[in-house]
C-alpha cells in the first residue's frame, strides 16, 4: 500500500493533468449539443469497430471447428452416396431396399505435409485407433489425395499423389477409357494421365475420375480436369496433362476410405496361383 501511495505521489502532476482534461471534455460534451452529437457518433463508431474485431477473432478461432464439422458432414454424404445393394442374393436384395454399405469414411486432420519434394507425404492426426490401416485411399474435399503408407496408434503417413511411388488407376468420365495417374510435372497443382491410346477421343475440359478397380478408392471420385492433350508422333499414347481437383498445398481435412469388402476380395485373389 505504501508503494502505491509513493507511485501516486510521484505521478501527481500527470494525474492532475488527466483529471482536468477529462473534466474539460465532460463539460464540453454536456454543454454543447453539437459536440455531444459528435461524441456519441464517434463512440458508436469505436464500439462498432471493437465489436467487428471481436467477431473476426471469434470466427477465426472457430474456423478449425467449422472446417471439421464440414468434413464430417461431407463424410456422411459420401457414406450415403456410396451405399449400394449387395447383389449377392436376389431375394435379399429385394427385401433390403436400403442396400449394404460398401464404403465408409474416417475423417482425419492433416497435421503436416510436403508438396515440392520428389516423393511427398502427408501426416494425419488419426491412426490405427480410428480404424485407419495401410493401403487405404485418402480423399480430400475436392478429390483424390493419396494412399495410406504406414500407421501408428494415433497417426498415419500418407503417400501423396504428388509422388512417383504409386500409380493410381483412373479413367475419363466421358468415354470410360482408363489409364494411370502419374505425377511427373513437379507442380503440386498438375499431373499426367498415361497409357491412354491415341485413338481415344480426349479434349481439354474432360473430367478424370477414379476407376475403382483397385480396392483402394471408390469409383467416380474426381481426380482432375484435362488441360492439355499433346501428341507424340513416335508414341501410341496421348500425352495428357491434368489440373488436380484437390489443392494439396492447402488440404486441412481428409476422408480415409474404408472398403468393407476388401478383406473378402483380398482373400479370394490370394488363391490365384495356388495349386
Amino acid at each position: 500500500m505504501r508503494d502505491l501511495f509513493r507511485f501516486l505521489f510521484r505521478q501527481r502532476n500527470n494525474l492532475l493533468f488527466l483529471g482536468l482534461m477529462a473534466l474539460s471534455l465532460f463539460l464540453l460534451v454536456n454543454g454543447n449539443m453539437h459536440q455531444r452529437a459528435q461524441a456519441i457518433s464517434s463512440s458508436n463508431a469505436l464500439v462498432g469497430q471493437i465489436y467487428a474485431w471481436r467477431q473476426e477473432v471469434t470466427e477465426y478461432a472457430d474456423l478449425r471447428k467449422v472446417n471439421r464439422d464440414l468434413a464430417v458432414a461431407l463424410a456422411r454424404e459420401r457414406d450415403r452416396r456410396f451405399r449400394s445393394l449387395d447383389g449377392t442374393d436376389s431375394v435379399q436384395t429385394a427385401r433390403d431396399t436400403a442396400g449394404v454399405a460398401r464404403y465408409t469414411f474416417v475423417t482425419a486432420q492433416v497435421i503436416n505435409s510436403t508438396t515440392h519434394k520428389e516423393r511427398n507425404y502427408i501426416t494425419l492426426g488419426s491412426g490405427a485407433l480410428a480404424g485407419i490401416r495401410p493401403d487405404m485411399g485418402v480423399i480430400g474435399m475436392g478429390g483424390v489425395v493419396g494412399i495410406v503408407r504406414d500407421v501408428s496408434p494415433r497417426f498415419a503417413l500418407v503417400t501423396s499423389v504428388l509422388s512417383d511411388e504409386y500409380r493410381i488407376s483412373v479413367q475419363l468420365k466421358r468415354t470410360g477409357h482408363f489409364g494411370l495417374l502419374s505425377w511427373d510435372t513437379d507442380d503440386p497443382r498438375t499431373a499426367s494421365m498415361t497409357d491412354v491410346a491415341n485413338h481415344v477421343p480426349v479434349a481439354p475440359g474432360d473430367t478424370v475420375v477414379t476407376r475403382g478397380n483397385d480396392g483402394i478408392f471408390p469409383p467416380g471420385i474426381t481426380v482432375g480436369t484435362v488441360t492439355e492433350v499433346n501428341e507424340d508422333p513416335g508414341s501410341n499414347f496421348h500425352d495428357i496433362r491434368l489440373k488436380l481437383s484437390e489443392d494439396l498445398t492447402r488440404t486441412a481435412y481428409v476422408h480415409v476410405v474404408v472398403d468393407l469388402f476388401k478383406a473378402e476380395r483380398d482373400t479370394l485373389e490370394a488363391k490365384v496361383g495356388r495349386p
